[in-house]
C-alpha cells in the first residue's frame, strides 16, 4: 500500500495573523464605539445647554416685553390722570385736549419712546391725537372702549402688522365715572435692544401672515416663511442667513428647537420666540435670535479628535503587545503545522527528528501538542505498516470473493432451474439466465416487480390448482424465516402452463441489512405427468383401463370400514384360454377390452368395476340385496352373450362364471370377501344349469370359508415367524451328471413339526393376496443362502407367481435384497409358469426383461400345456425352458408325447434356450430325453428335494 497522499498546498493565513486580525477588529470596534459615545455625549451636552439657553432667551424676551407693556400702561395712566385732560374731555373741547397732549408729548416721545397718543370719548370718537401715523380704522377702538369702560381698568395689547406696536388703553375718570379713554402705542425697538444686550445675539423681528395694504420692503420679504422682517440687527450678515434658514426648516419648528447650520466659516444657531401677546389674529410675530456657537462646536470636534487619536494609539499599542506575545508560540505552532503534511506523506522519521524528544516539566499546551504529534507519528507509522499488511490480505480476499462471485454467477446462469432473489416484501432483485429465457423477459421487466405477480399465475380453466405451501412439518403458511416448499402454475413464453416446485429459504443477513429470500424452482411438469400416470397405473389396469385389484381391494375395505352393505360379483371368462391359444394373444387382449367396455358402459355408474388379473373381473355393488345382486349377475350374462365377438373369421360365444358374496355376511375384510366370491365362482363353474352362484346356497360354504380363513391365518403367522422351510431339488446336467443347479421348493412347517406341501395353501395364498409376500420371503431367504452357495458355483431357481408379475415394486425389492445379501444375480434364476405368461403376455415379458437387466437368469416353467406356446416362445426373454412333467412322464406310453417333447427341444434349441425335463422319475426316461438334446433333467430319479440347511452344511 502507498504512503498517505500529500495534502494539496493551499494559501493560508497564519494563526498569529488571524488572532491579530480578529483582535484588531474587536479593538477597532471598541475604540470606534468609545469615540462615538464620547462624541455623542459631548454633542448631547451641548444640545442640552443650547436648549436651556434657548428657553432662557424666550423667558427673558417675554419678560422684557412684559416690562415694556407695564411701563407703557403706567405712562398711559399718568397721561389719563391729568385734570386738564379730564376737564377738556368732559367739555368736549378738542382744542384743549390737543393743547394738553402737546404739553406732555415731548417727554413721552423722547424719554419713554411713545410713538402715538389717542383720546376717545365713550362713543369712540377720536377727540385728540398726537403724531398718529397708523390708520385708526385698523385698530379695534370700539372694543377697547367697551372693555375699558366695562372694567374701568387699563388694558395692554400687542399688534403686529407693518410693524409691531404695544398699546396701552387707560380710562379717563372724573367724579367716579369713565368719560373717555387714552391710548398710548410704542414700538418694540427698546425690547429688541434689550434682548440683544441680554443674549448677545443678533436679533430680528419678523411678522408672518400680514395682509395689510401698506407697501413692504421686498428685500426683507421671506416667502418660505410667508413673513417680512420688521427689524433686524447687522442686516448684511443676518438677512442672507435668514433667507437660507427659511429654505431649511419651517418657522414654527424654530420656536421649539434651535437650528444649527454652518455659515461663512462659522457655526451659527437660529432660534425663534413666538410673541404670544399679539392680538392681531391676521398675523404672527416672532423674535429671531442668531447665536454664534463656533467656539463650542470646535471644542467638541477637538475633543472627538483627541479621543480618536488616543483610541488609535491604544489600538496600535494593544496589537503590538499581542503580536509580541503570540509570535513565539505561533512560531512553534507553525513548526508543528508544517510537520503535519510530512505525516500525511508518511515521513515519520523526519517528523520525529524535528520535534523535541522530551517534554519540559512545566509544559504548556504547545508542548503537549508536540508530544501528541510525536506519539501520533509513532502510531501512524505502526498503523501504516498494519494497513499495508491488511490491504494485501484484503486484496487477496477481494480477488477470492470476485472468483467466488464469478463462480456463483456462472453457476446461477448455467443452472437449468428457476432462481429468484427477492426482498421480504416480495420484490424481485435478481433472476438467473434460465428464468429470463423461460419467461422471454429481460431484467428490466422483472427487477422490482412482485414475485407473486410473475410466478403465481392462476391455471387455465379446467386445470386444477396445484399451488400449495409445504413445510417440513407439513403445516401450510410458514413464516419468512422458515424454509418452504410449494408448487405453482407458471405460464412460459411459449404459452404453455408448467408446474414449478419452489423451494424458498431466507438468506442470512445482519440487523442493518434487509432480509432477502432465495427461491429455487424446478420444472416438474413432466414429473407431475409421470406421477399422474403412475397414479393411474397404480389404480388402473393398463389393458382395459378398469380399476385394478389393488384399487378394488381398497374400495372394498373402505366400504367395510363405513359399515356398508352390498355384494361383490367375481366373474371369470369361460374358454378364454382357448381363445387366446387359438387366435393369438392380441385377440385375447381385444376380447378383454370389449368385455371391460361393455361392463363399464352398462354398470359403471352404479358399481366399481375392476380387472383382478387375467380374465378375472369383479364388481363392487353397495346398497344392494342378494336378489338385486342375482339380477345384476343375470344382466351381466345377457350383456356378455350380446357381445358377438369375432376373430379371424370365427365367432366366439362369450360367457362367464360369476361368484356372488354378500358383505358383511361373507367376510369382514376384503381378502375374506374375495376368497368367498372366488369360492362361489368356482362353484358356478362346477354348476351346469346357471352361470352365477350365491355363496349362501352352498351347504358346506361356511366350512370351506372357515378352512380358507384358517389357512390365511397360518400363512400370516408363518410370514411373521419365519415358519416356512426351503427345500432344494437338484437339476442335473445330463451330459456329465453334474449338479450346479437347484430349484427352491417351499414347505410350511405345521405346529406339530410336519411339513405341508404348497398344494394345500398356494391357491388360498393367491386368492387372499398373500402370494406376493410369500414370493418375497422365498426370494429373500434364497439370496441369503445363495451368498454362501455361489462360492461353489451353485445357482438357485425360484418360482414367481402370476400376481408377482404385477408387483410394481418387484424390481426395487430384488435390487435391495441383492445388495443386502451380496449374492451374485447371475446365480439366481426366476421361473414363471407358462399359464401366467400367456394370461398377461406383455406384463410377463416386461418383468422377465427387467429381471434379466439386473443380471438374473429366467426360466419358463410348465411349458407345453398351452395350445399356442410356440407362437410366443421366441418373444419371451428366458434362458431355460422347463418342459411340463405330464409330457415327460408319458413318454413311455404315449407316442404323441415324443412328438411334442422333441418339438419343444428343437424349437428351444433354435431360439438359443436350454431345456429342462421335469418329473424324470425312472431310468428309462434318461436315454429318450438325452436323445432329444434336452440339457437338464429334474425328478425323483435324479434327486429328491433336500433341506436347504443340509446343502449349506455339505
Amino acid at each position: 500500500m502507498n504512503r498517505f497522499s500529500p495534502l494539496p498546498a493551499r494559501h493560508r493565513l497564519s494563526l498569529a495573523w488571524r488572532v491579530t486580525a480578529l483582535s484588531s477588529l474587536l479593538l477597532f470596534i471598541l475604540v470606534a464605539l468609545f469615540i462615538w459615545f464620547g462624541h455623542h455625549h459631548l454633542t448631547q451636552q451641548f444640545e442640552n445647554s443650547r436648549m436651556a439657553h434657548h428657553e432662557r432667551q424666550q423667558r427673558e424676551i417675554r419678560q422684557a416685553m412684559q416690562r415694556s407693556a407695564d411701563n407703557l400702561r403706567q405712562l398711559a395712566s399718568l397721561t389719563a390722570s391729568s385734570s386738564a385732560l379730564g376737564t377738556a374731555l368732559a367739555q368736549g373741547d378738542t382744542f384743549a385736549i390737543d393743547s394738553t397732549l402737546r404739553s406732555q408729548w415731548p417727554s413721552l416721545q423722547l424719554e419713554a419712546g411713545v410713538d402715538e397718543v389717542f383720546v376717545f370719548d365713550t362713543q369712540g370718537r377720536q377727540l385728540g391725537l398726537s403724531d398718529g401715523s397708523q390708520p385708526i380704522d385698523e385698530l379695534p377702538i370700539q372694543g377697547w372702549i367697551n372693555d375699558v369702560l366695562a372694567r374701568e381698568a387699563p388694558i395692554t395689547t400687542l399688534r403686529c402688522g407693518l410693524n409691531c406696536q404695544q398699546y396701552a388703553a387707560v380710562p379717563i375718570l372724573m367724579q367716579g365715572g369713565s368719560i373717555g379713554m387714552v391710548v398710548l402705542s410704542r414700538s418694540l425697538a427698546d425690547v429688541t435692544r434689550e434682548a440683544k444686550e441680554v443674549s448677545g445675539s443678533e436679533i430680528a423681528l419678523m411678522v408672518t401672515g400680514y395682509t395689510g395694504t401698506a407697501t413692504l420692503d421686498v428685500a426683507r420679504r421671506l416667502p418660505e416663511w410667508n413673513g417680512h422682517l420688521v427689524a433686524l440687527t447687522n442686516r448684511d450678515a443676518t438677512l442672507p442667513l435668514l433667507e437660507r434658514a427659511s429654505h431649511i426648516a419651517p418657522i414654527f419648528t424654530l420656536a421649539d428647537r434651535p437650528l444649527s447650520l454652518p455659515y461663512a466659516g462659522r457655526y451659527l444657531e437660529l432660534s425663534a420666540v413666538y410673541m404670544e401677546d399679539d392680538a392681531d389674529w391676521r398675523s404672527t410675530g416672532y423674535f429671531l435670535l442668531i447665536s454664534d456657537v463656533t467656539t463650542q462646536t470646535v471644542a467638541i470636534q477637538n475633543a472627538t479628535n483627541t479621543l480618536l487619536v488616543l483610541g488609535v494609539v491604544g489600538w496600535l499599542a494593544a496589537e503590538l503587545l499581542l503580536l509580541a506575545i503570540l509570535l513565539g508560540p505561533m512560531a512553534r505552532l507553525r513548526r508543528v503545522a508544517a510537520l503535519l503534511p510530512a505525516l500525511a506523506r508518511g515521513d515519520f522519521t523526519g517528523v520525529r527528528a524535528k520535534l523535541p524528544q522530551q517534554t519540559p516539566r512545566l509544559s504548556n499546551e504547545i508542548d503537549v501538542l508536540e508530544s501528541a504529534t510525536r506519539t501520533l507519528a509513532n502510531q501512524l507509522e505502526h498503523l501504516e505498516t498494519s494497513v499495508t499488511v491488511h490491504s494485501s490480505q484484503l486484496a487477496e480476499r477481494i480477488d477470492e470473493l470476485a472468483r467466488e462471485r464469478d463462480f456463483v454467477n456462472s453457476l446461477l446462469d448455467t443452472a437449468q432451474v428457476f432462481i429468484v432473489v427477492h426482498s421480504s416484501d416480495g420484490r424481485i432483485q435478481r433472476v438467473n439466465a434460465y428464468t429470463r429465457s423461460r419467461l422471454a423477459l429481460k431484467d428490466s421487466a422483472l427487477i422490482g416487480r412482485y414475485f407473486d405477480d410473475i410466478f403465481d399465475q392462476a391455471p387455465p380453466a379446467g386445470l386444477p390448482m396445484t399451488s400449495r405451501f409445504i413445510t417440513k412439518e407439513g403445516v401450510p403458511s410458514a413464516p419468512l424465516h422458515t424454509p418452504q416448499q410449494e408448487e405453482k402454475i407458471l405460464q412460459t413464453a411459449d404459452k404453455r402452463c408448467c408446474t414449478v416446485a419452489w423451494y424458498h429459504s431466507t438468506l442470512p443477513a445482519n440487523s442493518r441489512e434487509q432480509a432477502l429470500r432465495i427461491s429455487v424452482g424446478l420444472d416438474i411438469t413432466e414429473r407431475k405427468a409421470a406421477e399422474e400416470r403412475l397414479t393411474w397405473l397404480a389404480e388402473r389396469d393398463p389393458l382395459t383401463e378398469l380399476f385394478n385389484r389393488r384399487y378394488f381391494q381398497d374400495a372394498l375395505q373402505s366400504a367395510l370400514l363405513h359399515n356398508s352393505e352390498g355384494a361383490i360379483v367375481l366373474l371369470d371368462l369361460d374358454q378364454f384360454k382357448e381363445i387366446n391359444e387359438l387366435s393369438g394373444h392380441h385377440v385375447g387382449d381385444h376380447l378383454l377390452r370389449e368385455v371391460a367396455e361393455t361392463l363399464f358402459l352398462n354398470l359403471g355408474q352404479r358399481s366399481i368395476i375392476a380387472r383382478l388379473g387375467g380374465d378375472e373381473f369383479a364388481l363392487l355393488l353397495e346398497g344392494v340385496t342378494s336378489e338385486q345382486a342375482i339380477s345384476i349377475a343375470g344382466y351381466i350374462s345377457q350383456l356378455l352373450s350380446g357381445i358377438g365377438f369375432q376373430s379371424t373369421g370365427r365367432k366366439h360365444h362369450i360367457s362367464a362364471s360369476m361368484g356372488i358374496a354378500l358383505f358383511p355376511n361373507h367376510g369382514r375384510t376384503s381378502a375374506d370377501l374375495l376368497a368367498s366370491a372366488d369360492m362361489a365362482m368356482y362353484k358356478a363353474k362346477e354348476s351346469t344349469h346357471q352361470r352365477w352362484y350365491l355363496l349362501s346356497q352352498a351347504e358346506n360354504a361356511k366350512d370351506e370359508l372357515q378352512d380358507r380363513v384358517y389357512w390365511v391365518e397360518q400363512l400370516h403367522n408363518a410370514l411373521e415367524n419365519d415358519s416356512f422351510e426351503l427345500m432344494l431339488q437338484p437339476i442335473v446336467r445330463l451330459s456329465d451328471q453334474d449338479i450346479k443347479h437347484y430349484e427352491v421348493l417351499l414347505r410350511l412347517r405345521h405346529p406339530d413339526g410336519s411339513l405341508i406341501a404348497p398344494q394345500q395353501f398356494i391357491a388360498i395364498a393367491e386368492q387372499s393376496g398373500l402370494v406376493v409376500p410369500l414370493d418375497r420371503w422365498v426370494i429373500k431367504h434364497s439370496l441369503q443362502a445363495l451368498s454362501t452357495l455361489q462360492e461353489r458355483g451353485i445357482s438357485l431357481a425360484v418360482n414367481l407367481s402370476g400376481q408377482s408379475l404385477h408387483d410394481l415394486e418387484l424390481k426395487q425389492y430384488l435390487t435391495d435384497e441383492l445388495q443386502r445379501s451380496g449374492a451374485d444375480p447371475h446365480h439366481l434364476i426366476l421361473e414363471v409358469t407358462e399359464t401366467a405368461a400367456i394370461t398377461d403376455f406383455s406384463t410377463a415379458r416386461n418383468v422377465l426383461q427387467t429381471v434379466r437387466d439386473l443380471g438374473c437368469r429366467t426360466a419358463l416353467d410348465d411349458f407345453g400345456i398351452g395350445f399356442s406356446s410356440f407362437h410366443y416362445l421366441g418373444q419371451l426373454p428366458v434362458d431355460y425352458i422347463k418342459i411340463d412333467g405330464s409330457f415327460i412322464r408319458s413318454l413311455l406310453i404315449n407316442p404323441d408325447s415324443h412328438t411334442i417333447v422333441k418339438a419343444i427341444a428343437d424349437i428351444a434349441k433354435g431360439f438359443g434356450k436350454q431345456t429342462i425335463a421335469e418329473f424324470v422319475d425312472q431310468a428309462a426316461l434318461m436315454p429318450i430325453i438325452q436323445e432329444y438334446g434336452i440339457t437338464y433333467g429334474q425328478g425323483f430319479y435324479l434327486g429328491k428335494p433336500q433341506p436347504l440347511a443340509q446343502l449349506l452344511e455339505g
